[in-house]
């Protein structure tokens, strides 16, 4: 931060050190004067006698920061010896919000969404729709007496986004300019709903409003470009506050920190914790779990769990949510174990785990191939009354899958639809595919598989088409064949073509039955769906025709496979075929 300041007013002006050409600013403003002689230099403060002429500049906004990619990947690599993962895994960021109470009544009037102004159409909107609108929206203002944040920043987001801008000159009309107070509420609802453009815009205008930025202010533009994945330019603000004696909660300082860890930057995250120290304020433990989970995302499970430690001989008492984001580290890397030493050590201290705190470990048994250790966890959860969520069953039955527990699986899945869980159609083939294989072995199995192939068919998707092919191989191998044969008809009434080897599977079963005569149907079906049929279908029927002593329909199988190419091994011949040679693939 430059040393040298006209006075030491709170209103600053960022100006960039860099050429307009760059390609990265580091600040976000430029001024303007009357002669539109761009100014550029260090970072400035005007003091309140210059801040009442400051109607003779104006405070726009500089080219959009861009930030080059590689960049970012090598701030990442600097810091931390890696690659950044594409895998960012922000569920469970526990970030404090500032809490910002707006007023439910002004003047005697309840703000409402819909006072004097009708949905925006954003459709050929020319300039001159525009000034109607502002003005519409100035005539609400001045109604209501005081600014209605909520309503107003509902009736922005109503406008194309091209317009958006725009519609704040409608400040510059109205006489009763708003207070610091209510344009700071504004500029936060301005970022809580990711209209940071605009708040970015709007910042840059309260000199033309003749207000000056107080510590408030500039915390919510923290919180503004953090939400912006700018952590960078939310330093710079926060380093002019330092410098300038402004007041910092440690909610401001958190969301910093939240930002730089989620980005992976956890050397810039301690940075701030040392400015934290120079000024006296005291972390809390939402501060520090915020550190840790930075830690563990970028691998350094160690220096998080020694962290864990030196907050427990300290003063503070770490949560539930320290101790996950400690086990989530371990489970990442591979140790569940001692992740789940960490839940028992939770539970000695008298803290009572959450739901994502037993997600944490089923992630890990799933990731290191003992998904029945899951089940355990499962039971020992619903026993601590903390009752699984979605992503719990999920995680779980995932799992399950992945390491071909089928069995168990199909508990899972039966348990999830007893809750009232609508299970991922994806998982839900896998399930079945898996249930089918294992019924070729296992009777009782294709019970069930039948029941979970109905309730797919009745769903909107329907089965994928590696799972029909599977369910009706299932059937033909349990002799369902009735059953497969409808199966069949109905996959290609919906346009999935079965593969031969599903046919295959089909026409043997029906051979094995004795029913020659379905099997030829089957075969026509084949030459339907315009799919040549392969030497081992016309084998079977050949087999099956010998074996029954119908010469002439083995003869005409064997025509048909000559004319389109296929010599078969098996000829027709007046001898009848041992059972196990139809049961062959020959």
């Amino acid at each position: 931060m430059p040393s040298s300041f006209i006075s030491s007013s709170p209103l600053s002006l960022f100006v960039s050190q860099s050429p307009l050409q760059s390609s990265l600013l580091q600040y976000p403003f430029f001024i303007n004067n009357n002669s539109s002689k761009i100014q550029q230099g260090k970072l400035i403060l005007l003091d309140r006698n210059f801040a009442k002429d400051i109607s003779s500049y104006h405070i726009g906004l500089a080219k959009k920061n861009v930030r080059l990619p590689r960049k970012e990947v090598f701030d990442f690599i600097k810091e931390n010896g890696m690659l950044p993962t594409k895998d960012r895994e922000e569920k469970n960021q526990d970030l404090v919000e500032e809490i910002v109470c707006f007023p439910t009544k002004l003047d005697g009037r309840v703000p409402t969404k819909n006072v004097g102004l009708g949905f925006i159409d954003s459709v050929d909107r020319n300039d001159e729709s525009l000034i109607k609108e502002e003005v519409e929206i100035l005539n609400f203002i001045k109604r209501n007496g005081r600014l209605q944040v909520l309503d107003f920043v509902q009736r922005i987001r109503t406008l194309p986004i091209g317009e958006r801008i725009k519609i704040l000159n409608v400040f510059e009309e109205y006489d009763g300019l708003p207070t610091l107070h209510d344009l700071n509420n504004l500029l936060m609802a301005l970022v809580k709903t990711d209209e940071t453009e605009l708040a970015l815009k709007l910042f840059c205008e309260l000199p033309a409003y003749g207000l000056v930025a107080d510590s408030r202010t500039f915390s919510i533009m923290i919180r503004c470009y953090c939400k912006n994945n700018d952590p960078n330019e939310a330093k710079k603000v926060l380093d002019h506050m330092v410098e300038n004696g402004l007041h910092l909660s440690v909610v401001t300082f958190t969301i910093l920190i939240n930002s730089f860890c989620r980005r992976g930057r956890p050397q810039k995250a301690y940075e701030v914790f040392e400015i934290m120290d120079q000024i006296g304020c005291e972390p809390t433990i939402h501060t520090y779990n915020c550190y840790i989970k930075g830690l563990c995302y970028v691998g350094k499970v160690e220096e998080a769990f020694e962290l864990l430690m030196k907050i427990k001989r300290s003063s503070k008492r770490p949560d539930i949510y320290t101790y996950t984001a400690v086990m989530d580290g371990f489970c990442k890397v591979g140790r569940s174990n001692e992740g789940m030493e960490l839940l028992e050590q939770a539970l000695e201290t008298g803290l009572d785990p959450n739901v994502v705190t037993f997600n944490t470990l089923f992630n890990g048994y799933c990731r290191e191939g003992r998904p029945l250790d899951g089940i355990s966890l499962l039971k020992q959860m619903k026993k601590r009354d903390c009752w699984p969520d979605y992503i719990s069953y999920s995680t779980l039955l995932h799992g399950l899958l992945k390491w071909s527990e089928i069995p168990e699986a199909l508990q899972i899945y039966k348990e999830m639809l007893g809750i009232g869980f609508e299970v991922d159609e994806k998982l839900v083939n896998t399930l079945l595919r898996g249930m089918c294989r294992r019924s070729w072995t296992n009777e009782i199995m294709l019970k069930d598989a039948e029941e979970v192939f109905e309730r797919i068919k009745n769903l909107g998707s329907g089965p994928y088409p590696s799972t029909y092919c599977l369910m009706i191989q299932a059937l033909s191998i349990g002799r369902e064949t009735d059953k497969a044969i409808l199966n069949l008809h109905a996959m290609v009434r919906i346009g999935y073509p079965p593969g031969m080897i599903t046919f295959n599977s089909v026409i043997r079963a029906l051979c094995c039955e004795g029913r020659v005569e379905k099997a030829l149907l089957v075969l026509v079906l084949v030459f339907e769906v315009s799919t040549n049929p392969s030497r081992v279908a016309y084998n079977i029927l050949i087999n099956e025709f010998n074996r029954q002593g119908k010469l002439l329909g083995a003869g005409n199988v064997y025509g048909a496979a000559l004319k389109r190419g296929v010599i078969p091994y098996r000829k027709p011949r007046a001898c009848l075929m041992d059972k196990k040679v139809l049961l062959g693939h020959s």
